[in-house]
């Protein structure tokens, strides 16, 4: 992999002519007898980009090594008794992978010896994390509305530091590029985005974001913006010097947001959305585009026809993109797809 000062970024007149000419490999679930459909909702690469893991609904956890496309080549993690809800490796531990679910666990894995190294009981029904830029502390929150910061400094010890239990909806968190963590983000039920300072989670601003559900927050590699998603299909960014809406950008044939992610540079986003239509006009197949943030134009569209992307997620030093597939010819199961990963050009 090239070192930071080694990458090559991309302006917006030549992505979309380079990233076309990448290869999109498809990552193969082993065959199951079960009757029901494995759909992964959630991604994750590690610190390097070196290993992918998803999280399904038939309650594994699978973790790929991106040069080998074989099914016998992955790592299968059980132990969680509902679907997995989130996987989210630690930004600087390369093989430190959390995990949640709704049988009221977070569970933290270490995928070298695929076992789960602790288990911690955190009550209701977990179904987001989010870990601070410094591998430090992960933030569970639950169906339930309670936020749960989880000690992860010392690999050996998880342990939970408090609760916090919301007055609104919350659904997706993240934390900012402050180093050691200070300020977490918070998207609402209502519409607004709540920015609080960690640890006293005193509440720092309110914005007004969207005119539904906020189901999506993304916060920029270089610090410049946040994203925000919302159940009405809108992505909206925002200043993060003085918090306020430079643009927004929207898919005709998306709905709601379910998921953001910057590239590495922070200079082109995407969203996931498991509901798309077939927009794009008469002969024209609807997809997820990628956008570029400076100006909200779409510079690449990934076509999909009308299936849905539940989870999508950039390489962490590199313009490769996973995301996975509803496939509606495999009866509803998902796939694993990388742009980029396939041999080829490379970017």
């Amino acid at each position: 992999m090239a070192s930071i000062s080694q990458r090559k970024q991309l302006g917006r007149d030549k992505f979309g002519t380079q990233f076309s000419l990448l290869k999109t490999q498809q990552y193969t679930d082993p065959a199951t007898r079960t009757a029901v459909p494995t759909i992964h909702r959630t991604i994750s690469w590690n610190a390097s980009g070196g290993l992918i893991a998803t999280g399904a609904n038939d309650k594994s956890i699978r973790v790929w090594n991106v040069e080998r496309t074989s099914p016998r080549s992955q790592i299968e993690l059980r132990g969680h008794g509902h679907a997995v809800e989130k996987v989210l490796f630690n930004p600087v531990r390369e093989f430190e992978l959390a995990s949640c679910a709704s049988d009221g666990t977070v569970r933290f894995w270490d995928t070298r010896t695929k076992t789960c190294v602790t288990k911690l009981d955190v009550g209701g029904e977990p179904f987001t994390l989010s870990w601070s830029v410094d591998g430090s502390v992960l933030l569970a929150g639950t169906k339930g509305d309670v936020l749960i910061p989880i000690s992860t400094a010392i690999p050996s010890s998880p342990h939970i530091l408090s609760r916090h239990k919301q007055n609104q909806q919350t659904n997706q968190t993240t934390f900012s590029n402050a180093y050691p963590p200070a300020d977490l983000i918070i998207t609402q039920g209502d519409g607004s985005v709540k920015i609080v300072d960690y640890p006293s989670m005193a509440t720092l601003y309110t914005i007004a974001a969207h005119t539904s559900s906020c189901t999506a927050i993304s916060y920029c590699p270089n610090g410049k913006y946040m994203a925000v998603g919302g159940s009405d299909a809108m992505i909206s960014l925002w200043d993060t010097t003085d918090w306020v809406c430079r643009r927004t950008v929207s898919n005709a044939s998306s709905g709601a947001i379910r998921g953001l992610s910057w590239s590495w540079d922070g200079r082109y986003l995407v969203g996931a959305s498991e509901e798309m239509g077939s927009g794009g006009g008469e002969g024209l197949s609807s997809g997820f585009e990628i956008y570029h943030a400076e100006s909200g134009d779409v510079v690449h569209t990934i076509a999909t026809g009308t299936s849905g992307i539940p989870a999508v997620e950039w390489h962490p030093n590199r313009y490769w993109l996973a995301y996975t597939q509803i496939e509606e010819t495999r009866q509803g199961k998902s796939s694993l797809k990388i742009v980029g990963a396939a041999g080829g050009p490379s970017i």
